[in-house]
């Protein structure tokens, strides 16, 4: 019999870190976000740069192998101490530690870049403000802030639970459901799955969100999905997803 799995992010990841532990690229996410959030995110040599909700350090690495100097911040314990682990056996220089993404505090304009990799689908819309006010205090002028997200309108158009991605939204409606946390699947191209979750906010909450936290310049908006050569390598995995909106990744620097 299968235990329910904790609601809270931190139980959740504490409990099931090891399923998230790679090298290289497993689930889904890992081709039709994260690469395109790397591209986002250059130029990264030099750059002091905040990996907020790190995990266990998969993008941390990342943006290290572009030349950035990375401090990784996650909320579960068990996460960090995988993200040291793959430290110790491939040190790169990056310093992995944990804390709450809400209330984190460090130093005033203390780096070019924060990044956030699916951390507000964990966060309802009050604490999602307070994190953005803290990353708006962390940058340095002229600093950008990159977040990704499952795109809002993702699990309101695919309410199929089939592979290889999906959120359990019930009969909850885009506007109806705000605020209201789902669980999910996300999918290894190797059959298993990864548990997650959606707290759901609409395209209004995010950027309600900047510009309550001081951000003033205009964000740049990508839409995501799967492309025609991800659907080329393995059609039977990424082919149910063709041409629906996955994810949203989202720039905006600090004036």
């Amino acid at each position: 019999m299968t235990m329910p799995l904790p609601t809270e992010a931190r139980a959740l990841y504490d409990q099931t870190a090891a399923n998230w532990s790679r090298r290289q690229p497993s689930s889904l996410s890992d081709y039709t976000a994260r690469p395109q959030v790397m591209a986002l995110c250059e130029p990264l040599a030099g750059k002091d740069v905040l990996d907020l909700g790190c995990g266990e350090g998969y993008c941390s690495r990342m943006l290290s192998g572009y030349g950035a100097r990375v401090l990784g911040l996650d909320v579960s314990e068990r996460m960090i101490a995988l993200a040291r682990e793959a430290e110790r056996a491939e040190p790169l220089g990056i310093r992995y530690d944990t804390a709450d993404a809400v209330a984190v505090a460090l130093d005033e304009a203390s780096f070019d870049l924060v990044v956030a990799v699916f951390l507000f689908n964990y966060l309802d819309v009050a604490q999602m403000q307070r994190t953005m006010a803290n990353v708006h205090r962390m940058l340095r002028p002229g600093g950008h802030f990159v977040f990704a997200v499952p795109h809002p309108a993702f699990a309101f158009m695919r309410r199929d639970p089939a592979p290889p991605f999906h959120f359990d939204i019930g009969s909850a409606g885009y506007f109806g459901g705000r605020n209201s946390r789902f669980g999910g699947r996300i999918w290894k191209r190797d059959g298993t799955a990864l548990d997650v979750q959606l707290v759901h906010k609409t395209l209004g909450d995010y950027f309600d969100g900047l510009r309550l936290a001081g951000f003033s310049a205009m964000p740049g908006v990508t839409e995501l999905t799967v492309t025609r050569e991800m659907v080329a390598l393995d059609e039977a995995f990424f082919g149910p997803l063709f041409d629906l909106p996955l994810h949203l990744a989202v720039k905006v620097s600090r004036s």
